[in-house]
């Protein structure tokens, strides 16, 4: 019987959270930066300053 390789096991998870927690930082970023986007004040043309 094949003995278990516990270590390659460990491993696997250790990368398959790391690749989360990175695909969860990416999408905190986008969604930060949307926001930013949205909250920036559109600059509105001065009507009635002809000079």
């Amino acid at each position: 019987m094949a003995k278990t390789n516990y270590s390659f096991e460990k491993r696997q998870k250790e990368i398959a959270r790391k690749q989360k927690q990175e695909e969860k930082r990416l999408r905190k970023i986008l969604r930060r930066d949307e926001q930013t986007h949205e909250n920036i004040p559109k600059p509105v043309a001065d009507e009635g300053s002809g000079g």
